[in-house]
């Protein structure tokens, strides 16, 4: 999640060593991570390194290809907080179940304007309560409408978007099963 943080921020070398770190128990390449996210592998050095500020989509594009959640790229702490043009997220629980799995619990505000989410794991589901305004939100060409205390539900293991067009606040939960 993009936060506005200096070169070398702890944060950012945080986020690049988790990320070198699962690349390599995966047993992958940097060109090859970087093959399946559909980034470049110099931005990938840059990621891995602390150099460059990841953007919400960068991390799930490198998320997908890995196998985990997006928590485990940013670190389980609540109330870390980003955000790209349409759509902001503040990381408000974690929950490792026994079993492997892992619940994501975050609180969205989603601006005008429409957000594409890339594919997420095999078996990850999303489901989104509408707190204020209205979204539109679901895997693409598949989207579904939401209002004020209304929910959506979805797998995301294909790409989907979130849209807004007065603004919305949303709590959106993302269970990942085990291996994902």
């Amino acid at each position: 999640m993009t936060t506005d943080t200096a070169p070398g921020d702890p944060r950012r070398r945080m986020v690049g060593a988790r990320i070198a770190d699962l690349r390599s128990q995966r047993g992958l390449s940097m060109s090859a991570l970087a093959r399946a996210a559909g980034i470049g592998k110099g931005s990938l050095s840059e990621l891995e390194s602390g150099q460059r500020n990841p953007t919400l989509d960068t991390l799930y594009a490198v998320a997908g290809p890995l196998g985990v959640p997006l928590t485990a790229l940013l670190g389980g702490q609540s109330g870390t907080e980003g955000a790209d043009p349409h759509l902001s997220a503040r990381l408000l629980h974690v929950e490792h179940h026994p079993d492997g799995g892992v619940t994501e619990v975050f609180w969205l505000r989603v601006g005008p304007g429409m957000r594409v989410s890339p594919a997420h794991g095999d078996g990850v589901v999303e489901h989104l309560q509408v707190v204020r305004g209205h979204l539109v939100a679901g895997p693409t060409g598949a989207e579904s409408a939401a209002g004020p205390g209304e929910s959506l539900h979805w797998v995301s293991d294909t790409e989907h978007t979130y849209r807004s067009d007065d603004g919305a606040l949303a709590v959106l939960t993302i269970e990942s099963p085990a291996d994902t």
